[in-house]
């Protein structure tokens, strides 16, 4: 099970695109896996033949676990147990290793899910699982029941059925891999970020032009691709702000990535378009259809998610005017974007209708001060409503 993410420590096995025993050449596609962030198809790594290991599962599998095998036809696949590690090192309390890696058994399940006297932190459980524990206030002792090491979702479970009313009678929605991973990251970023929001409305005559412009020529823009290519020209002037929280300060990224928050059949995703500041509309146009192609069909490609460092989230088709969004866990900004309505307004002492949209801004006091967020937005905000002032 490979490694797609930094802070991925599983990932689900959704199916395999080859049979066991069928030739594979490398760089195909040979199966899908479900991460933290979407499903993603994984290449062959090797040409050769395909023995599997582990087959679909719902459960989740620790990364580094051995899923199958590339080898000569002839060639015979270590007898290799899931849960044995390619390190060779077991990564799931209870399974031996292959003989020829040379590891020592591990004890029985049992002893390892007993915790000893006094020490619930003695409880095998992902890290993950032990921070999440600790911020809800889950008893770690009371959790060591059942067979393996516990994972966020065990610590999740626990934490839902302790909060709700004994009244209630309905059943519990387990979170896929994706829904896991939102709830953790919203809940940290909202723990962690000091949020504040900048808000404006917009006279949007000027942008809905420019749109029925740009799509003459390009008859797929929307505007989501008018306000990547804002928003990354902007960042550009305002490097400081394309930026991380880190230890003693904040990370400033060189590459202007532009994260789009997209709803699909598995939960949230954010499909990146990479250096948006050094592309043109045409090529935006092509790169947002492609990664948002790749998401809603769930085949992103691990790139496609990975890098982003601001994110615009428009809820404008659903009909929603305005909305305070939580921050992307490793970002210090977000547009959020409410649909393109009339209203009426004050223009030179006259009341006349105007197209008008909504735009917050969601920031991280940490990394974005009050003063440099507001220049930001007021900037973006000008070139919108006067789009010539854009260059290039």
């Amino acid at each position: 099970m490979p490694a797609l993410g930094m802070a991925q420590e599983s990932g689900r096995i959704v199916r395999w695109l080859k049979d066991s025993g069928d030739s594979v050449r490398q760089g195909e596609p040979l199966l899908q896996i479900e991460t933290d962030k979407s499903v993603v198809e994984l290449e062959a790594p090797a040409d050769g033949f395909l023995r599997i290991v582990l087959d679909a599962t719902d459960e989740a599998v620790p990364i580094g676990d051995i899923i199958g095998w590339i080898g000569a036809q002839a060639e015979e696949a270590p007898q290799a147990a899931h849960g044995a590690r390619g390190d060779g090192v077991p990564a799931s309390p209870g399974l031996e290793p292959p003989e020829n890696l040379g590891a020592e058994p591990m004890p029985p399940a049992e002893e390892l899910r007993a915790p000893a006297p006094g020490r619930p932190d003695r409880v095998p459980m992902s890290p993950k699982a032990r921070r999440l524990a600790r911020e809800s206030g889950v008893d770690i002792a009371a959790l060591a029941a059942g067979d393996g090491p516990l994972h966020a979702q065990d610590v999740a479970r626990v934490a839902s059925a302790a909060t709700a009313p004994a009244s209630d009678v309905g059943h519990l929605q387990r979170w896929n891999g994706i829904g896991e991973a939102m709830a953790t990251r919203t809940a940290m970023s909202w723990r962690q970020a000091p949020h504040f929001y900048l808000m404006r409305d917009i006279d949007a005559t000027a942008l809905g032009a420019w749109l029925a412009a740009v799509r003459r020529d390009l008859p797929d823009a929307t505007l989501t691709d008018l306000l990547i290519r804002v928003t990354a020209h902007v960042l550009r002037r305002y490097p400081g702000l394309n930026a991380s929280p880190a230890d003693g300060g904040s990370f400033v990224h060189e590459a202007v990535n532009i994260g789009i928050a997209v709803a699909t059949e598995r939960g949230l995703v954010v499909p990146v378009v990479h250096e948006a500041d050094k592309l043109g509309l045409p090529a935006i146009v092509q790169e947002r259809l492609a990664v948002l192609s790749r998401a809603r069909e769930g085949r992103p490609t691990p790139s496609d998610l990975r890098g982003g460092t601001f994110t615009i989230s428009n809820l404008g088709m659903y009909g929603i005017d305005q909305f305070l969004p939580v921050l992307n866990l490793d970002e210090a900004l977000l547009l959020a974007v409410g649909r393109m309505q009339e209203k009426v307004v004050v223009d030179r002492g006259k009341i006349v209708a105007r197209p008008t949209m909504a735009l917050t801004l969601a920031c991280d006091h940490r990394v974005v001060d009050g003063a440099s967020a507001a220049e930001f937005l007021r900037e973006v905000v000008t070139i919108l409503e006067q789009p010539v002032t854009l260059i290039g």
